[in-house]
């Protein structure tokens, strides 16, 4: 027999398919001690599905509606209406009407009700579908009731709840309706509860807010409410609003808004002792749920009831610790310029690689430096470097400090962890080029010792010798002679910077010094796209070719055309080379270009339309000869000072240095992604075995494995399929968050500032990384794939790893929301001499694709123009 209702009492979370995620909810919170629920029942997604299945031509309809793009307002606008019309126009059947009305007479048939949605997709814990559907309150009467049943179930395709599906990649099909028909409550105040900071996201942190009347007048918008925070016990923060209207419920039905009289409006909503008691209430929910919630309060007659908790899924999660004790984080992903939220095998593997612990949530990396903090030498280390690389991770960092009490004092322990040497005194390492050729030979025969030695294994043994191999890719990437040229690279950057800011008033001189310096294999990738569009521009037929090319298997087709074997050797040539790169090349299980060349196709397209013959090389060329100009005039300055041939061969010694050593700077990287993709080829190729042997449903499905994981299922032949879609569904609601770039152990995530009043009002402030001001239309890319780049543009994007660079050669300028002074787009900005200010908070949406910018890369801010 079908249940098409079920009362509260009757629901627990494990009923969601029937009732949906706010009927679970409304359940759960029925059977936690000492929380009230207004009574009430659930018309179940089984009395939905049968009005789907009686509604004409629904299956086209859905049909139609899962094939629209997101952007295209007016289609689903249309088409969601259409489905919305077709559902109103079902009678209820006799038997379903009966079951409803006489669920309402069993409870009361004279009383008002409320008649809210409760999908499927709703309320759940990796997904918030809140105020997506509808919510109806004072409902009177049975056929009133059962009227509101139907446009709840109409709800589902709004246009805004279309769209959020379209977006999260939710199935229309695979989303139910349930309704929730709950008896009225007409309270004296209402409002909403938060277990956690909605601001800063501090779990220790309840903070509510509280209007008179309906909730609804909060919700909504139309009045300012209370708001009052709780932490610890103790009320530490409140503000009493103007409170100028109230929601009530009218007489006839519905509701009606009244204005409160005036000596009313700035009285409290709640007393304190309310608040605390809420806060308790509240607390109480939070732990019954297991994590933080988003909860809707009434307060009437003697006590306060609950009409609705759902999780709050926009909270960034704490990374997991195995003590109570105070930490804090800061991002890897902010200095890897890649915030993307990762799969667990590419986490392991990270973790596994790095040089120190690095914790997992929300799947980013973070390093705790609580104790770096604690110890006065190493934190004025890292607060030093901060100061320079990374401002707004150095500057939130300075604030949690200056709290007094959240960082534990430890004793000193000597110099900071990668601290700068005081007055930036060179490394105990010779000027010798001889040195960086063979720490990369060195590299390379190991790269090939790995290639030779990979192919015959499988299984655990696969598994054991790549676990062997990354002490060997480690024992690389730390080389203490790799480490010093990278240092010494550095240090004279920092020489050179501060003794010309000191006697020739020249700022970032060494941004200019550094052009087109010899060795930096990142910089050359970019020269190289250059050189494929070289072959590829002759021959009109390739290109035609090209701007239609979408599907993976072009390079087959290309010999067939006039100039395409020529360049389809080109292209794979190039990706020879670099086809282990990919943007977000730090997670192992990004697609590479080698396996989806598409990728490179608007790049060298690019190249072909913006460029002639020769310009990688005339590029290359032409910065040289700016640096060696840049050097010479500055030595001809300086020899013109007092002391001046001491401090000119001072200077040429540290030029010399810097640009023997810097563009080594990028190479340890290439390497190891290089050393990734072995590894990825070779665990695929035996993923492949265990799809044949259907311990897994598909080879990727060892992405969402930690590396220890997939060991253990490479031995046993087992995989948990659960585990896996559970790891499916928790990356895809990662997805959706952003990282802070610090964030402590009570979830708060700290935000820091530029503390500068030196800019023009209305300017944008960031992190000034390569010299020179530059004007020009301002291009917000946010998908390396879509890049479409005319003569003159400024890039301005989210963050650039090494997989951008390409991109460089075609623009003038370049804007970044993240990076640092030696994060990957700086050092290419600098080689390639374009004007760069990075760390510009929320760059990709205060400036508009295709405005005019002014970039001041040598002092850090960017002008918008009319």
């Amino acid at each position: 027999m079908r249940s098409y209702v079920l009362g509260f009492e009757e629901i627990d979370k494990t009923r969601v398919a029937l009732v949906g995620g706010k009927g679970a909810q409304l359940g759960e919170l029925l059977r936690i001690e000492g929380i009230r629920v207004p009574a009430g029942f659930c018309v179940t997604t089984e009395a939905f599905r049968r009005i789907m299945t009686t509604a004409p031509r629904i299956d086209d309809q859905l049909d139609r509606l899962s094939r629209l793009d997101t952007g295209d307002r007016q289609a689903i606008r249309a088409l969601s209406a259409e489905v919305r019309r077709t559902l109103a126009g079902i009678a209820i059947p006799d038997d379903l009407a009966a079951a409803v009305t006489g669920a309402v007479t069993r409870l009361d048939g004279h009383a008002a009700y409320a008649v809210r949605s409760s999908a499927t997709a709703e309320d759940l814990p990796t997904a918030s579908f809140a105020g997506q559907q509808d919510t109806y309150l004072n409902v009177v009467g049975l056929a009133a009731i059962l009227r509101h049943v139907s446009r709840c179930w109409a709800s589902l395709f709004t246009e805004r709840a279309v769209t959020y599906r379209l977006r999260s990649g939710f199935d229309h099909r695979k989303v139910s309706m349930s309704v929730v028909v709950q008896q009225m409550i007409f309270p004296q105040a209402a409002g909403v509860l938060f277990t956690a900071d909605p601001v800063t996201s501090s779990r220790k942190i309840v903070s509510i807010e509280a209007s008179f009347g309906l909730g609804e007048a909060l919700v909504s918008g139309l009045v300012n409410a209370d708001v009052y925070q709780v932490r610890d016990g103790e009320v530490v923060a409140g503000a009493v609003a103007a409170k100028k209207l109230a929601v009530y419920a009218s007489p006839a039905g519905g509701t009606q808004e009244l204005a409160i009289e005036p000596a009313r409006q700035e009285q409290p909503a709640l007393t304190d002792a309310q608040v605390m008691r809420l806060a308790q209430l509240g607390r109480r929910i939070e732990a019954h749920f297991g994590r933080p919630q988003d909860i809707e309060w009434c307060l009437a007659g003697d006590g306060f009831q609950i009409v609705q908790s759902r999780p709050i899924t926009t909270l960034f999660p704490i990374p997991e610790t195995g003590d109570e004790a105070n930490h804090v984080y800061i991002s890897v992903g902010h200095q890897q310029m890649m915030t993307d939220a990762m799969k667990p095998l590419g986490i392991s593997l990270w973790q596994l690689t790095a040089a120190r612990p690095m914790s997992e949530a929300g799947g980013r990396l973070f390093v705790d430096v609580t104790r770096d903090l604690g110890s006065p030498a190493t934190r004025a280390g890292l607060l030093k470097v901060l100061e320079t690389s990374e401002p707004l991770i150095g500057d939130a960092l300075q604030t949690v400090l200056e709290r007094g009490d959240f960082i534990p004092a430890l004793p000193d322990e000597g110099p900071g962890r990668g601290g700068r040497p005081a007055g930036g005194a060179p490394a105990p390492i010779k000027t010798d080029p001889a040195i960086v050729a063979g720490l990369i030979e060195r590299g390379q025969a190991s790269l090939d010792t790995l290639q030779r030695d990979i192919r015959e294994k499988s299984g655990a043994a696969l598994l054991d010798f790549i676990l062997a191999d990354v002490q060997e890719l480690k024992r690389i990437m730390f080389d203490p002679e790799s480490s010093q040229v990278i240092r010494a690279a550095m240090q004279a950057t920092w020489w050179l910077n501060e003794q010309l800011q000191a006697w020739l008033a020249e700022k970032n001189a060494a941004d200019t010094l550094t052009q087109s310096a010899p060795g930096n294999v990142t910089s050359e990738m970019g020269l190289a796209l250059l050189e494929v569009a070289d072959v590829i521009r002759p021959h009109p037929d390739v290109v035609a070719f090209l701007q239609h090319a979408e599907d993976e298997s072009f390079l087959d087709e290309m010999p067939a055309l006039a100039g395409g074997r020529e360049a389809r050797d080109a292209i794979q040539a190039f990706l020879g080379k670099y086809g282990m790169r990919c943007a977000g090349e730090i997670d192992i299980t990004k697609p590479r270009w080698s396996e989806r060349p598409a990728a490179l196709v608007p790049m060298i397209l690019g190249n072909v339309r913006n460029f002639g013959p020769g310009a990688g090389e005339r590029r290359f060329e032409q910065g040289r000869q700016q640096a060696w100009q840049q050097e010479q005039q500055l030595l001809t300055r300086l020899r013109a000072l007092p002391d001046g041939e001491r401090k000119a061969d001072e200077a040429k010694r540290m030029i010399e240095r810097v640009r023997t050593f810097i563009g080594y700077r990028e190479y340890p990287k290439y390497h190891m992604i290089s050393r990734y993709f072995v590894y990825k080829q070779a665990l695929l190729n035996d993923a492949e075995r265990l799809v044949r042997a259907r311990v897994l449903r598909a080879r990727e499905d060892i992405f969402y494995l930690t590396f220890a994981e997939l060991h253990d299922v490479v031995r046993s032949d087992q995989a948990d399929d659960q585990l896996i879609q559970q790891r499916k569904d928790a990356f895809r609601s990662y997805q959706a968050l952003t990282p802070p770039r610090v964030i402590t152990s009570d979830g708060e995530a700290v935000a820091g500032a530029y503390r500068r009043d030196d800019v023009p009002a209305g300017a944008l402030i960031g992190l000034p990384v390569s010299a020179g001001t530059i004007e020009g239309r301002a291009r917000v890319i946010l998908d390396l794939a879509a890049a479409d780049l005319g003569p003159g543009d400024i890039l301005v994007t989210a963050c650039t790893d090494p997989s951008w660079s390409p991109l460089f050669v075609a623009i003038t300028g370049l804007v970044t929301e993240v990076g640092g002074l030696m994060t990957h787009g700086a050092v290419i900005a600098r080689e390639y001499g374009l004007p760069a200010v990075v760390g510009v908070e929320h760059a990709t949406r205060l400036i508009r694709d295709g405005q005019r910018i002014r970039v001041h890369g040598t002092d850090g801010y960017i002008e918008l123009l009319p």
